[in-house]
């Protein structure tokens, strides 16, 4: 035997047995008296994060998280027991695939510019959404600040929060940018007779309060000064993403063109049960996503994990996320 090798073992046997020891010691209250107390305290900080672009500050405020249950219902294109071996080997439930709702606000210094509004009023995804008015609260931002509000497309978790259930707009000072394409389709009377009619619905009930105040951009254009639409339609017709820009830095933010930092990233291909043309929205996602793994452009997805602030590289025949170290201090 190697003469190191009995100290190795001793050394293991004494640090497990001490583990044991101190685990069994612990259920063991010091002198028959209670070690700990203090109550649970059963809180978080406030649901808000905060980065500098360029000269630009970015608040990232959270509508709650959104499960969307069985993902082996929800991500296609392979049998599903390669869905649920995707998210072990990540460490991610596989009975149940819980989406971040991830809204940046962008203080450009002159106007205050905030991206996507989460499902507002509706819990058709459960009770732990619609908590976007709370979270800018607790952030210090007023609902009357916001100068603009930029939409990628127009699905329910995306326009929900732009006005009350009983047509209120929260934002009273907001235009709301949009495609045209998007706008005219999900108000469009056809929806309401689809399996899709609940999008419609929702479309209608937040978007005709504020149409007086809806402004349409293009694909390529500057639309308010460091903001550029870039067209990624398949998801919903006129989904789009965005370049968001200040003193030379820039990140994208993604909406929809990838759902899950695992399963549509790196297997871009997989297909989603909520895209409107699931092919066109392969068709973009590997597009769009090799171009800023290509740049090495930042990039903000919605539904990614909290804060949803990362980039993203190449790997085999998909892309790899790397989430950016959250950065507290400030000073």
């Amino acid at each position: 035997m190697h003469p190191h090798s009995s100290i190795a073992h001793a050394s293991r046997r004494g640090f497990l047995g001490g583990a044991a020891a101190l685990a069994a010691g612990a259920t063991l209250p010091l002198g028959g008296a209670a070690l700990a107390k203090a109550p649970l305290s059963n809180t978080q900080s406030g649901y808000f994060y905060r980065f500098m672009l360029g000269t630009a500050e970015v608040t990232v405020v959270s509508d709650g998280p959104l499960p969307l249950g069985d993902p082996g219902a929800s991500f296609l294109g392979v049998p599903k027991e390669t869905v649920y071996g995707m998210l072990e080997n990540n460490f991610l439930a596989k009975d149940n695939v819980v989406l971040e709702q991830n809204v940046p606000i962008v203080n450009f210094g002159d106007r205050l510019v905030m991206f996507d509004t989460g499902m507002g009023f509706s819990k058709a995804f459960g009770p732990t959404t619609g908590r976007l008015l709370k979270s800018m609260a607790e952030a210090g931002i007023k609902p009357e600040d916001i100068d603009a509000i930029v939409i990628s497309h127009a699905h329910i978790d995306h326009i929900g929060g732009i006005s009350s259930q009983d047509g209120k707009p929260h934002f009273p000072n907001a235009q709301i940018y949009i495609s045209q394409i998007d706008y005219d389709f999900w108000l469009d009377d056809a929806r309401l007779g689809t399996p899709f009619k609940a999008f419609g619905e929702h479309a209608r009930a937040n978007l005709r309060p504020v149409k007086d105040r809806i402004v349409f951009f293009k694909d390529g254009q500057e639309f308010l000064p460091g903001v550029q639409a870039i067209a990624a339609p398949g998801h919903s017709p006129g989904h789009h993403i965005f370049r968001v820009a200040s003193s030379g830095k820039s990140f994208a933010f993604l909406g929809d063109l990838t759902h899950h930092a695992i399963l549509l990233t790196e297997k871009p291909r997989l297909e989603f049960a909520y895209d409107f043309d699931p092919k066109q929205a392969v068709e973009s996602r590997v597009k769009l996503l090799t171009i800023l793994a290509d740049e090495k452009t930042p990039v903000m997805s919605y539904h990614f994990a909290w804060p949803g602030f990362g980039n993203l590289a190449k790997a085999g025949d998909g892309f790899r996320y790397y989430p950016t170290p959250m950065q507290m201090l400030r000073g």
